[in-house]
């Protein structure tokens, strides 16, 4: 293999079984990755200049036919999973309404039951909220709240502290949004970003940008709200764009923190500001009295409403693989059960990658470019420029940006050595193609 394309890529790659096709190597993106196929709701169309919406409430049981985004069998009520040989069977007592098990590089599908069940999706909503408007802002930016910016919380909502007539940096929030679930550093940041209408309509935008077609924003911050549902499918896809961007893998991965509190007055009128600790919530970062910190862990985000129930997406690496898991509404009531279900679906996904066929994949986001077929070739800058940080100065989320692996664009195209050239007249190779996640921050005690 040349070294140029040893290079390109920081983990090994699965390279499919060559096989001639009838189209070129520069096929569209739409041959490259499928488009979804059309769903039981109004939302038939993958175009982001659509406007359809998925309807406005979660069905009681899942429906019979399901969106078929990432394959038939996503689209089938029940468990899907295809074990053969020595392949261990998926854990017994999972209760939860609707899971997923993929791998979070491949996109395989190695499990899942109910993918695209449309349910409240809770503060896991607050991954396609970050994947939106994190590149924004750059993290120094300093904001003085104002009374308007905290106007339209639900009643109940989790907060981080914010406190009317400080100066928070978005930093600070970000920290609020991932560690506390903060809905009031949500509402600061959506009002930051133009309101939240705005907000939420550029939700909606970059999640058919992703092909997330099972969500329906209502409110930023996962909140319930009629008619706000998304699936465990559509939540695994947010994580996995975000987890693209530095600035997202570094807050996701966060346990602990210091938080800025109040600006108070001495007796002398000198003023200070102290900070506060806040803790992840997120149990198998974290822990917790019953449980302990799950190994290879790296974030992302966890949610828990009335409508909801318990949600969660994780992501975890072990031996180089790295698994993203999601578990929505749980109907054993156990204290952490999310937890505890997600805890057994990463040790099944771990023991059985490699030894199950995929059910189905994750798809690319919409106007995905495929990257150059030639062994090492190197993407453009603006390609390779980190999708989550300041330098994007464009301020629109980049949904297929790599971060600064270098790995020359979001899908990396291989070329079997040899003979390509030689039967590039007659068709292609068809190989597997990876979306590396750069520099996780596993947490292990």
């Amino acid at each position: 293999m040349p070294a140029p394309m040893k290079q390109t890529v920081r983990r090994s790659l699965l390279v499919t079984s060559a096989t001639l096709a009838s189209f070129a190597l520069t096929a569209p993106v739409s041959l490259a990755a499928p488009s979804p196929s059309p769903t039981p709701s109004p939302t038939t169309s993958a175009s982001p200049s659509s406007t359809a919406k998925p309807s406005a409430s979660p069905s009681v049981t899942p429906p019979a036919n399901m969106s078929t985004v990432g394959g038939t069998r996503l689209g089938r009520a029940g468990t899907q999973v295809a074990i053969a040989g020595s392949a261990p069977v998926l854990p017994k007592d999972i209760s939860a309404r609707s899971w997923i098990v993929a791998d979070a590089e491949s996109g395989d599908v190695l499990a899942s039951h109910n993918a695209h069940w449309r349910l409240p999706p809770a503060s896991t909503l607050k991954m396609l909220f970050a994947d939106t408007v994190l590149p924004r802002f750059p993290r120094t930016t300093a904001h003085k709240v104002v009374p308007a910016d905290l106007a339209g919380m639900g009643s109940g909502s989790s907060l981080v502290g914010i406190k009317e007539g400080e100066t928070y940096t978005v930093h600070d929030l970000w920290l609020g949004v991932f560690l506390r679930s903060g809905n009031d550093a949500v509402h600061v940041l959506s009002a930051m970003n133009g309101g939240v209408r705005a907000t939420v309509k550029e939700m909606n935008e970059h999640a058919e940008e992703l092909q997330a077609l099972d969500t329906n924003v209502v409110s930023p911050d996962g909140y319930d709200a009629p008619g706000q549902v998304s699936s465990a499918y559509d939540l695994t896809l947010f994580a996995r764009s975000g987890l693209q961007k530095k600035d997202f893998r570094e807050y996701c991965s966060t346990v602990s923190a210091k938080f800025p509190g109040a600006t108070t007055k001495n007796k002398k009128g000198k003023t200070t500001r102290g900070t506060f600790e806040i803790q992840n919530t997120n149990r198998l970062l974290s822990g917790d009295y019953d449980m302990t910190q799950y190994p290879g862990i790296a974030g992302v985000k966890n949610g828990n409403t009335t409508n909801a129930g318990a949600t969660f997406t994780g992501v975890a690496e072990r031996n180089g693989r790295v698994l993203l898991v999601t578990v929505m509404n749980p109907s054993k009531t156990d204290h952490n059960e999310v937890y505890k279900e997600s805890a057994a679906l990463l040790d099944w996904g771990f023991q059985a990658a490699g030894k199950v066929t995929p059910v189905g994949e994750l798809v690319a986001p919409q106007g995905t470019t495929q990257a150059s077929a030639q062994p090492g070739a190197n993407a453009s800058p603006e390609a390779a420029g980190e999708a989550g940080g300041a330098g994007n100065v464009s301020g629109k989320p980049v949904a297929g940006a790599v971060a600064e692996s270098g790995s020359g664009g979001m899908w990396i195209a291989l070329a079997i050595t040899g003979g390509l050239l030689v039967l590039l007249a007659g068709g292609a190779f068809l190989v597997n193609r990876r979306w590396p996640l750069p520099d996780l921050v596993r947490r292990r005690r």
